[in-house]
């Protein structure tokens, strides 16, 4: 992909000198033909009219080269335009991975906190070690999904068992066995959940 992206540089760029030269042919070209204009007063008309035309030929190939390199322009800013969006979706997807990468860790640490133990100290320190932790994450783009009294809703939550629950509504998120989580709006992992079923 960098290879066609410096391909397109150097066409665009063969373009911008392929056209300032054209420019300059055409300023040259006027140039000389006024300088001859002003020289040959007594020539008779048929030199006369031939400069005219010389000069009109050189003013539309200026105004020609003028608008290729206002085209040529456009499509330079539209490159760098797609280049950066481009660039942009590269590095949310490396995020993700990177995010779903570290989701293990980040339940381990989960239950490390919720273990009953004597251990106050080392809880703490766990504690501390999570919210850290979590907050990267969060600064990062991470969002857990909601689940419990939720609908059920596949793109976000992945059904493991089905429960009886005339108290509930079918369908209903009863309770979350594993978090889900997203990263800038798009699911990492979904969340394994119990789904109420009455049927």
């Amino acid at each position: 992909m960098p290879y066609m992206k410096d391909e397109m540089k150097k066409k665009d760029s063969d373009r911008l000198d392929e056209m300032k030269q054209e420019i300059n042919e055409a300023i040259s070209a006027e140039d000389e033909s006024k300088a001859a204009e002003s020289s040959d007063n007594d020539t008779d008309t048929k030199s006369s009219d031939e400069n005219n035309d010389a000069v009109a030929d050189a003013d539309k190939a200026l105004a020609d080269a003028q608008e290729q390199f206002k085209r040529l322009q456009a499509d330079f800013v539209n490159f760098r335009r797609r280049s950066n969006q481009e660039k942009a979706e590269i590095s949310n997807v490396i995020l993700q991975g990177f995010v779903k990468d570290m989701l293990p860790i980040l339940d381990n640490f989960e239950r490390a906190v919720a273990a009953e133990g004597d251990d106050n100290a080392l809880k703490e320190g766990v504690k501390m070690i999570f919210t850290q932790f979590n907050e990267v994450l969060v600064k990062n783009g991470l969002e857990v999904i909601k689940t419990e009294g939720e609908k059920f809703d596949p793109n976000f939550h992945q059904a493991v068992m089905r429960v009886e629950d005339a108290e509930k509504e079918d369908n209903t998120i009863d309770q979350e066995l594993q978090k889900g989580y997203m990263v800038k709006g798009r699911v990492v992992r979904p969340a394994m959940v119990k789904v109420v079923s009455n049927n």
